[in-house]
């Protein structure tokens, strides 16, 4: 009895965005951590980037932007923000669909903002046990320089981390 009362109170969150490397993520999660994400609750949490206030574009797209010199209007970053969070609850939706295809109930959430601090706060709201995020691999050049989502994550969490890699 106190063996599942225990596995109830751990949580698993899944990052996801709408690069490829999230979904291996969480095929590679529900493949591999079966057992444990349907003992515990399985959190599955999007980020919704803000935009760059002063020099960015709608792209038909997603979260992908296209820079200029010229200045938005707040017409055009609530529209944005607006399809960043259609984005967001798409991938949320597609995410717990496949769950519920394999008998794994989730939860979905999502936030507006910087993906560290939505990340980070979210770990903490939710009392999360393991994060699991996919890497990006391909990004080695611009990890260098700024590091990356996962890397930072590695080393700032507050719970363990588990970055599942796409074999090339």
């Amino acid at each position: 009895m106190g063996e599942e009362t225990k596995g109830s109170d751990q949580k698993v969150m899944l990052v996801i965005d709408e690069n490829e490397y999230s979904y291996y993520a969480l095929m590679w999660m529900l493949e591999n951590l079966k057992e444990s994400v349907t003992k515990s609750t399985l959190v599955i949490f999007a980020a919704q980037p803000l935009p760059n206030y002063t020099n960015v574009f709608a792209a038909p797209l997603g979260f992908a932007r296209m820079y200029s010199p010229m200045s938005t209007t707040p017409a055009l970053v609530e529209s944005i923000q607006e399809r960043n969070k259609k984005v967001s609850l798409g991938l949320l939706e597609k995410a717990k669909s496949i769950c519920a295809s394999r008998g794994i109930n989730v939860e979905t959430f999502t936030e507006a903002g910087d993906p560290k601090e939505t990340i980070s706060d979210a770990v903490q709201k939710y009392k999360i046990k393991l994060l699991v995020m996919g890497s990006h691999a391909n990004r080695t050049i611009k990890r260098a320089f700024q590091g990356g989502l996962s890397n930072y994550f590695i080393n700032n969490a507050k719970c363990p981390v588990l970055v599942v890699k796409k074999p090339e």
